[in-house]
C-alpha cells in the first residue's frame, strides 16, 4: 500500500540521500516552486545529500544556470546529474559518426567536444535525438514519416530525455521520449540515456556519496518523483524506495480539487502503469 505523506518530515529518518525529480517537483519550466525548494533545503541542512536528477538532454554545468534562473535556490540541491551526462558517453562512444540530430539548437552543448559528424537522415549512421525541433508546436507525429524511412534503415537512436511530457506553466509539452516510443512503435531500436535506466543512476548515487567517499546505503536512499515511466519506474529497477508526487504531471488525475491526493486514483494509475510508490503526497513539502 501507498502511505499517503504531509511532508518529508514523517519519514526524514528511514532516509540518509533524497534523488529528487526536477521539472514537475521543483519547478514548472516556467518558475521554481517555493515549498517543494524549501523543503529540500531543509532535507539538506538536517538530513543529507539531494541529489537533483534530471532527464535534461544537456550536461549537467548548462542546466544549473536555468535552474538559477527559474528561482532554484543553490542551497536546495547538492548536486545534479542529467540523461545529457549519460547521453555524452554513448556519444562518445559511437563517434564522429555521421549522426542525425533532431532537438532545439539550445540542446548544442550536448555535442561539444564529441568531435560527431551532423547530417540529415538519408546520410546518417545514427540518430541522436534531444525532442522536437520546436516543443511549442510540434508533436511525435509531424515526424512519423521521417523516422518510419530510418527505422527501415535500421538507424539507432540515442534518446536523451527519456521523458515523453513535462509541464511548462499550465501546458504539458511533448520531449524526446514521445519521438523514441513512437520510433520502437515503427519497429526502430531506441537507446534512453536518462530514467528509468540504470546509467543516470550510477552517476546521482557517485554524486551522493562524494562528500565522505562512503559507500550509500541503498536502503537509505529516496527517489522523488511525478513521472510513473521515468521516476517510479527507475526507482524500482534500482530496488530504491519511492515518493510519488502526485500533483506533477498527473494533477488532473490525482489531486481533487481541495488540493489533496486522490488515493483511489493514485492507486489506479499504479495499477495501470504496473509501477508501486512507498509513499505519496500532493505536493513536495516539508
Amino acid at each position: 500500500m501507498t502511505r499517503i505523506l504531509a511532508g518529508l518530515s514523517e519519514i526524514a529518518g528511514r532516509y540518509d540521500v533524497l534523488l529528487c525529480d526536477v521539472w514537475g517537483v521543483i519547478h514548472d519550466g516556467a518558475a521554481a516552486f517555493a515549498g517543494p525548494c524549501a523543503a529540500l533545503g531543509r532535507w539538506r541542512a538536517e538530513r543529507g545529500p539531494v541529489v537533483l536528477i534530471s532527464n535534461a538532454p544537456r550536461p549537467a554545468d548548462d542546466v544549473v544556470p536555468q535552474l538559477d534562473a527559474l528561482g532554484v535556490p543553490r542551497a536546495s540541491w547538492s548536486a545534479l546529474v542529467t540523461s545529457g551526462d549519460a547521453t555524452r558517453t554513448l556519444l562518445a562512444a559511437r563517434a564522429p559518426g555521421p549522426v542525425w540530430r533532431i532537438g532545439p539548437d539550445r540542446d548544442a552543448p550536448l555535442y561539444e567536444g564529441l568531435g560527431l559528424d551532423f547530417t540529415g537522415p538519408e546520410a546518417a549512421a545514427l540518430i541522436s535525438c534531444t525532442g522536437p525541433y520546436d516543443d511549442e508546436t510540434e508533436t511525435p507525429d509531424d515526424y512519423r514519416a521521417v523516422l518510419k524511412v530510418a527505422a527501415a534503415k535500421g538507424l539507432e537512436m540515442i534518446c536523451a530525455n527519456p521523458d515523453r511530457v513535462v509541464q511548462r506553466g499550465a501546458r504539458l509539452i511533448y520531449c524526446a521520449g514521445a519521438l523514441a516510443e513512437l520510433y520502437e512503435t515503427l519497429g526502430g531500436r531506441a537507446i534512453m540515456a536518462g530514467k528509468p535506466c540504470p546509467p543516470i543512476y550510477d552517476l546521482a548515487l557517485d554524486a551522493a556519496g562524494a562528500s565522505d567517499r562512503a559507500p550509500v546505503d541503498r536502503r537509505r536512499v529516496l527517489v522523488v518523483g511525478d513521472s510513473l515511466i521515468t521516476d517510479l519506474a527507475g526507482a524500482a529497477t534500482q530496488k530504491l524506495d519511492a515518493l510519488f508526487v502526485a500533483g506533477g504531471i498527473h494533477r488532473a488525475e490525482a489531486v481533487k480539487a481541495d488540493g489533496r491526493v486522490d488515493e483511489a486514483a493514485v492507486r489506479r494509475l499504479l495499477t495501470e502503469a504496473s509501477q508501486t510508490a512507498a509513499f505519496a503526497v500532493a505536493e513536495l513539502g516539508w
